[in-house]
């Protein structure tokens, strides 16, 4: 899944929760989940979550709701080989965005 938010330094739960196509209540639970997760928080308690979050939250959905892994396979994916997995779910990411702007160049000649 590529998501597509403008480049802001924070982002709300809200603008977070449309981009992935989920509530905003799995946003919050899988705040609680997986400790990766630090939205800062203003005097009103509102989530505003960086872009290293929005990172981390595509990580997280990849692996829960692309490949299929529990909660618990996940947080234990994440914190044996979150370095290694993390860098290449980003090249897959790029690659995948690369494809897509190539196809769309094709689609226009």
């Amino acid at each position: 899944m590529h998501i597509s938010l403008p480049q802001k330094l924070y982002y709300s739960i809200g603008e977070v929760a449309e981009a992935f196509g989920v509530n905003a209540s799995l946003i919050r639970f899988w705040e609680k989940e997986f400790d990766v997760l630090k939205p800062k928080k203003n005097a009103k308690g509102n989530r505003k979550f960086t872009p290293e979050d929005i990172k981390n939250l595509q990580f997280i959905y990849h692996l829960v709701k692309e490949r299929g892994f529990t909660l618990e396979g996940a947080k234990t994916h994440l914190k044996e080989q979150k370095h290694q997995s993390l860098k290449t779910f980003e090249i897959i990411r790029k690659l995948e965005a690369i494809r897509a702007e190539l196809n769309e160049l094709k689609n226009n000649l």
